[in-house]
């Protein structure tokens, strides 16, 4: 087991970290697939439901995190890390937090002014916070249409950046958020 030092991030911002990016990743193929035509209905049908319930778990995580974050800040960056590489990271966090909200609202927007269900919620009650309404749900989708995009960029971007780190650089950053990794010379 890899010892927590100061500069690893915390148990809870690593759990929560892991958890958005398994659930984003799964809900980008199942957005794609999902809108395929020809597919079968059924197939279909649990692919929406899928996505929808899991925008939910993703708004709620990321709400998490940053409420998490805002008390219990994240480790400094090793002093080798450039000022602009600092700002590009720290932006990128902030850009990957809103378009995540972005991402989760106009999904719901989109579904309960379209008159759809979100089935979870639906099964513990949770009162619908928008009406139907067929212009709220066409803007709502093009809002998640577009910033999908955005979003996708950014995680490649963040992705890449971690992997640069800890493939090239070698400097610690990427074991910030993956301890386990941490080099046993590290240790």
């Amino acid at each position: 087991m890899t010892k927590p030092s100061a500069l690893s991030y915390r148990p809870v911002a690593i759990i929560l970290h892991w958890l958005v990016a398994l659930f984003v990743i799964s809900t980008v193929p199942a957005g794609i697939i999902m809108l395929e035509e020809g597919l079968a209905r059924s197939v279909q049908d649990r692919l929406f439901i899928f996505h929808k319930n899991i925008g939910v778990v993703i708004f709620l995580l990321v709400i998490a995190r940053i409420v998490f974050r805002a008390f219990n800040p994240p480790p400094p960056l090793p002093s080798s890390i450039p000022v602009l590489q600092r700002h590009v990271a720290s932006a990128t966090h902030i850009g990957l937090y809103g378009l995540l909200l972005i991402m989760t609202i106009s999904g719901y927007v989109y579904v309960i002014a379209g008159g759809f269900p979100i089935e979870g919620l639906d099964a513990i009650g949770v009162p619908h916070l928008v009406p139907e309404d067929e212009g709220l749900s066409k803007s709502a989708l093009s809002i998640h249409l577009a910033a999908r995009f955005v979003l996708i960029a950014l995680v490649f971007a963040h992705v890449g950046a971690a992997l640069y780190h800890w493939l090239i650089r070698r400097d610690g950053v990427f074991e910030r958020m993956a301890p386990m990794l941490r080099r046993s010379s590290q240790r």
